[in-house]
């Protein structure tokens, strides 16, 4: 085992698969779209002559869900390999702790964003103990932000899994 590992344990050989990393993607494009369908429908019916309520989803609900969405495209717009640049010395000096930051930085506002979703739905629907049609307001922000972190992760890491054909195309 190489003295320069993070774990112990190596990653299985299966992961390599082309496939998986296709698979990846997809799967992570329909939780996004999943996501964002559950806030979008719940936005809907507020505003429709269903809802038995006057209460109605306004931009503060928007608000996680817009962090989220953010955080997702800091994420996702950062190769794996500029983590570890410093090591290689490649791209110049300093490259490493910039990609870091920036990583940091995204996961922060989708962090921020679910967090915020749990705080609009905690104060706005569970505390005026909304029934349950109006309570789903909050629940969808919740669910649509969940997923939209999920989605994001899954693809972060299916985008940047190694296989052997990219880098024999690259040679």
């Amino acid at each position: 085992m190489s003295e320069n590992r993070l774990f112990r344990f190596s990653k299985p050989e299966w992961l390599n698969n082309p496939n998986l990393r296709t698979a990846g993607v997809y799967l992570a494009g329909a939780l996004f779209s999943l996501g964002f369908f559950f806030f979008i429908d719940a936005s809907a019916f507020s505003h429709s002559s269903k809802n038995g309520s006057a209460v109605h989803i306004r931009f503060v609900d928007w608000i996680p869900g817009i962090c989220s969405a953010l955080g997702m495209l800091v994420i996702n717009s950062i190769e794996k390999t500029r983590l570890s640049a410093d090591s290689y010395s490649y791209s110049g000096t300093g490259v490493a702790w910039k990609a870091r930051l920036v990583l940091f930085l995204g996961f922060a506002l989708m962090a921020g964003g679910l967090a915020g979703s749990v705080a609009v739905m905690v104060l706005k629907y569970v505390v005026p103990q909304y029934p349950w049609p109006t309570l789903y307001f909050g629940v969808a922000n919740v669910i649509a932000n969940g997923l939209i972190m999920l989605s994001s992760v899954i693809l972060w890491v299916s985008q940047n899994m190694e296989d052997d054909y990219t880098y024999s195309l690259a040679l």
